[in-house]
């Protein structure tokens, strides 16, 4: 054999044994292949990592009070040229249930807001506030309310029967204007000039047209001892002017007291306060040393106020029975008595109400009424027989949610509908300075039985 065929050869030969090596590593990987994935495909030698075949699902978590609620705005720079919006979908984390989804919509539509609203936006603060009076205006019940902070310091002093002010009962009108009702008998108010109609309408310089009455109510307020300028329009003259009030401590008088011509006594009760009870007995003890013929009890455009003080008030006029009974919506109860030992359980009774008597006004009348302690005199009383829980919240806002509803010792509800007098007198739009028909009409049925 010649070199070059044994060149040959010995090339042949080598290329054989590199294709049956070949063949041999191949058949080898196959069948790993097979075993580790259960088919005949190799697995994938890439370094990327396997895509999940379902993206995760992500529960939106409610921040606690320290966090902020909302996503921090990023600032932009100095304008420049940007495309259009688009309609691309913000990414908004999937919701892990049908509330949670119902609640993701607004805070897709806060997120579009803030991406693309020309004006400037409210605060946190402001913007939380108005989402939750947005949810329970839903509930279309205008006694679950909320209340921002400011205001809720306000109810707070006043439940004490305690402020520190100018000495003014007040009220806002229809224009936004403070309106003093009545001065208190001693008051820096009085003191200071001021009469029942005058009309207040900035304080130390701040118009407080168009605020709410707490919030103007808030501004009058202040330390005893410290100055508040009151800017005032009065009917009849031509400018407003300027009062000046030292602001003093007071009592909030909540009970008036008198007797009145033939032996007949008088006792008003303005709103039930935190002291209610206390000063209601106080009055009648009073009244009692007197020995009167019987006793007017005026809770005429009496709002209402604590129940634990409305019971304790009916007490004082009954011996036994129901007094109340609270029922809530799963139809579960509490009912609420009478117990004998109290002073004005044998006193003649006569009640005044009208169409602001209300809430716990309504408990103590309805009590009186079906009982056959008092006669109602009056109008029909506003209707307001709801119970409202409040709830203080993190920052010091209130939440005051309708929790329940009451019911007089006869079964027939309060709310919606009143109480009606056993007598009717309409109280005149327009009367003479010392005129009171309903006043009048109570003492007549004790001179005449009738």
């Amino acid at each position: 054999m010649n070199t070059v065929t044994q060149k040959i050869t010995k090339a042949l030969l080598a290329i054989t044994v590199f294709i049956v090596l070949a063949g041999i590593v191949f058949t080898i990987g196959f069948g790993s292949a097979y075993v580790l994935t259960g088919s005949g495909v190799l697995p994938s030698l890439s370094g990327a990592a396997p895509t999940a075949t379902h993206p995760p699902t992500f529960t939106p978590v409610p921040p606690t009070p320290t966090e902020d609620i909302f996503p921090t705005q990023v600032p932009t720079e100095a304008p420049t040229p940007t495309p259009a919006p688009t309609s691309t979908p913000l990414p908004i984390p999937t919701p892990a249930n049908a509330d949670e989804e119902a609640f993701q919509l607004f805070w897709e539509a806060w997120a579009i807001v803030q991406r693309d609203y020309y004006g400037e936006l409210p605060d946190e603060r402001e913007v939380t506030y108005a989402a939750i009076r947005g949810m329970l205006s839903a509930l279309d019940d205008p006694f679950t309310t909320f209340i921002e902070p400011e205001e809720a310091a306000i109810r707070a002093e006043d439940d004490t029967g305690e402020y520190q002010g100018i000495g003014a009962y007040v009220d806002m009108d229809e224009d936004g204007k403070l309106v003093i009702v009545e001065p208190f008998e001693g008051s820096p108010a009085e003191a200071a000039g001021l009469q029942a109609g005058d009309r207040v309408i900035a304080v130390d310089g701040v118009s407080i047209i168009g605020m709410s009455l707490h919030e103007a109510i808030s501004l009058v307020r202040g330390p005893a001892g410290s100055e508040v300028i009151l800017l005032v329009e009065r009917e009849g003259v031509a400018e407003p002017f300027e009062a000046t009030v030292t602001r003093e401590r007071f009592e909030l008088e909540i009970v008036d007291v008198e007797m009145l011509e033939d032996g007949i006594g008088y006792i008003r009760l303005r709103e039930f306060g935190s002291k209610a009870s206390e000063k209601m007995e106080a009055g009648l003890e009073e009244l009692l040393a007197q020995n009167p013929r019987g006793i007017v009890f005026d809770l005429r455009y009496n709002p209402g106020g604590w129940l634990d003080q409305a019971l304790k008030v009916a007490d004082l006029f009954l011996d036994d029975g129901v007094i109340l009974t609270q029922r809530w919506k799963d139809g579960s109860e509490e009912v609420f008595r009478a117990h004998e030992g109290d002073i004005g359980e044998d006193v003649p009774l006569v009640v005044l109400v009208d169409r602001g008597s209300a809430s716990a006004s309504e408990i103590v009348a309805g009590a009186l009424q079906d009982h056959g302690r008092a006669i109602l005199i009056g109008e029909n009383t506003f209707g307001k027989g709801a119970v409202q829980t409040v709830h203080t919240l993190s920052d010091g806002s209130q939440l005051i949610v309708t929790s329940a509803m009451w019911f007089t010792p006869n079964n027939q509800p309060i709310h919606g509908q009143g109480l009606t007098p056993d007598i009717e007198v309409p109280y005149p739009e327009e009367l003479e300075p010392g005129e009171d028909p309903q006043l009048e009409r109570a003492i007549e049925y004790f001179l005449t039985g009738e």
